[in-house]
C-alpha cells in the first residue's frame, strides 16, 4: 500500500523546504509539491519536520562482558533506537580463536531472529596473524566494510602499533575502513594497579586511571599510522576529550584521511558525575572528563571537525538484583551492582540509543548549537556515506529506503527511564525537559512508532550489505 505524507518540512543534511512525500513498497518514490496518489494512505504532517531515520554506527548489542551481558539485544534495542528516530545501527563482531566468518555468522544468528530495525557489522580485530589477514579481504563480499583495532585493552583486545600498521594497509586495499578506540593501555594498567594497591576502588578511579593525556597521544599515534600506512582511511570513535579534536583538526590539516564521532554522554557529563552516589552509572570507556572538554566537543560539531554523532549504546542495570518490566514481563539482568567494591568490575557501558536525537535536538538545535541541517548529517547522512550505506540510508532521496522520522517541533515532554525504551532502569537524562520528538517513525515504509504505541517486530530489520564509504572532510 502507497503512504502519501503531505504538507511536511523536509530537512536534509543541506536543505530545509515544504513537500510531499510518496511511500511505495520500501521506497521513496516521489518528492513533490501538491502530490496525488488514488490509493495512498494520507499523513498529514502539517506543521511537522520530516527528517531521514538516524543512523548510529557506533552500538554493542547483546554483548559479554565480565558476568554479564548488555541489556538491550536486536530487538529491544532496535525498539529503543525507533521510539528516538533512529531506524539503522551498526554493531560489532568480537574476534575469537575462530575464523572471522564464522565469528560474523555467530553474531548473524543472535541478531537476525530479533532485529527491529536494519542493521549492519563492523568486525573488531583484536587478534592478528597472516590467516587473518587472508581474511580480511574477504569481508567486503560479507558486507563488512570496517574494522575496528584498540590501543588499549592489554592483552585481550590490544594489538600493537605494527598490527594496526598492518591492518590499515590491508584495510586500505580492500576498500575499508579502520575504526580506532583511541586509549593508552600500558599507563592505564599500571594506574589501576596502583589504585587497587592503595585500596581506591570508587568509582571515580575509573576516570583517574584512564587519563585524557592517554586519549589524545594514542589518536595523535594513529593518524600517524594512518599518514604512513599509505594514507588509509582512519575513524576515531567516541571522542571525549579536548584534545582528541585539536588532533583531528591537525591531522586533516595535513592531509590525513581522518574523521570522527563523538557521544552524547560527552558533551553533557563530566567525571565529577562518578562521584555521585550513583556514580556507577556513568562508568563507560572511555571515561567522562572536564566542562572543558564538553565544551571544545561542541565546537567541533559546530565546526564541523566532528563528523558524525554515535552512542556507543552498551546498557546495563544500574542494580540487576532487582527486576524491571518490560513489555509485560519481569526482566533481571546482573549490572553495574557486580562492581559495588571495586570500579574495575563495573560493566562498562551505558544506554543512549533511543537518547541520542531527542537530547541533541533540544540541547543542540533548540538551544541553537547546530543548525536543523547539521543534526541530519551528524545524525544520519554523514554515518550513512562514511559507512557505505548511502544513498539508500541517511537521505531523503526518491529510490532511498523510505526509513522517514516525523518529527513535532513543538512537542514537550519531561525525559527519563519511563520514555526511553531502553531494558535497563536508569536513564542518564532523568527529568530532562525536552522540545521535540519524533511521533511517527517508519522502517522501509513501515510505520514501527505510530506516538506512544510500538507495531515493530522481531526479525523485521535487516541486515544491510555495506559498500566502500566515503572519507569526508
Amino acid at each position: 500500500m502507497a503512504i502519501l505524507i503531505k504538507n511536511g518540512t523536509l530537512i536534509t543534511a543541506s536543505e530545509t523546504f515544504k513537500a510531499d512525500i510518496l511511500i511505495e513498497g520500501e521506497k521513496i518514490s516521489m518528492i513533490g509539491h501538491d502530490l496525488t496518489h488514488l490509493n495512498a494512505e494520507i499523513i498529514d504532517a502539517d506543521g511537522k519536520y520530516i527528517l531521514p531515520g538516524g543512523v548510529d554506527p557506533h552500538v554493542h548489542l547483546d554483548l559479554p562482558m565480565f558476568d554479564t551481558v548488555s541489556s538491550d539485544d536486536h530487538y529491544t534495542g532496535g525498539k529503543a533506537a525507533a521510539f528516538g528516530g533512529t531506524t539503522t545501527v551498526i554493531d560489532f563482531v568480537p574476534q575469537d580463536e575462530r575464523s572471522l566468518e564464522e565469528n560474523i555468522q555467530r553474531w548473524h544468528a543472535k541478531a537476525d531472529p530479533k532485529a527491529s530495525v536494519d542493521f549492519s557489522f563492523h568486525m573488531n580485530i583484536t587478534r592478528f596473524n597472516r590467516d587473518v589477514a587472508k581474511e580480511i579481504f574477504t569481508l567486503p563480499d560479507l558486507g563488512i566494510t570496517s574494522l575496528k583495532v584498540f590501543t588499549a585493552y592489554n592483552n585481550r583486545l590490544r594489538l600493537s602499533d605494527g598490527e594496526i600498521f598492518r591492518v590499515m594497509r590491508l584495510a586500505k586495499t580492500s576498500g575499508m575502513l579502520t575504526l580506532l578506540h583511541a586509549e593508552n593501555g600500558d599507563v592505564i594498567d599500571i594506574l589501576i594497579e596502583e589504585a587497587l594497591t592503595a585500596g581506591n576502588t570508587d568509582p571515580i578511579y575509573h576516570a583517574k586511571t584512564r587519563p585524557a593525556w592517554g586519549a589524545v597521544e594514542a589518536a595523535m599515534r594513529a593518524a600517524a599510522l594512518s599518514a604512513q600506512a599509505g594514507d588509509a582511511p582512519l575513524y576515531l570513535v567516541h571522542m571525549n576529550t579536548a584534545g582528541e579534536v585539536d588532533q583531528l583538526a591537525y591531522a586533516r590539516e595535513h592531509g590525513v584521511r581522518m574523521m570522527g564521532e563523538t557521544c552524547p554522554q560527552y558533551l553533557f557529563f563530566t567525571e565529577e558525575d562518578l562521584l555521585r552516589e550513583d556514580g556507577a552509572k556513568w562508568i563507560c570507556s572511555p571515561p567522562m572528563r572536564k566542562a572543558a572538554d564538553n565544551d571544545r566537543l561542541w565546537q567541533g560539531l559546530s565546526d564541523g571537525t566532528i563528523q558524525v554523532m554515535s552512542t556507543d549504546h552498551c546498557p546495563f542495570f544500574f542494580d540487576g538484583t532487582k527486576p524491571i518490566e518490560y513489555e509485560g514481563e519481569k526482566v533481571t539482568i546482573p549490572g553495574k551492582e557486580l562492581g559495588a567494591k571495586d570500579f574495575t568490575k563495573i560493566p562498562n557501558g551505558l544506554p543512549g540509543l533511543g537518547d541520542r536525537m531527542p537530547i541533541i535536538w533540544t540541547q543542540g538545535v533548540v538551544n541553537g548549537q547546530i543548525t536543523p541541517n547539521q543534526f541530519v548529517a551528524l545524525h544520519a547522512t554523514n554515518p550513512a556515506k562514511i559507512f557505505g550505506l548511502y544513498p539508500q540510508k541517511g537521505t531523503l532521496l526518491p529510490g532511498s529506503d523510505a526509513d522517514i522520522a516525523i518529527w513535532d517541533p513543538n512537542k514537550e515532554l519531561r525525559y527519563g527511564v519511563n520514555v526511553a525504551q531502553h531494558r535497563t532502569d536508569y536513564n542518564l537524562y532523568e527529568g530532562w525537559h525536552l522540545k521535540g520528538f519524533p511521533v511517527m517513525v517508519f522502517l522501509r515504509g513501515q510505520i514501527i512508532v505510530n506516538g506512544d504505541e510500538w507495531l515493530g517486530k522481531p526479525g523485521m530489520g535487516r541486515f544491510l550489505h555495506r559498500h566502500e564509504g566515503e572519507v569526508l572532510s
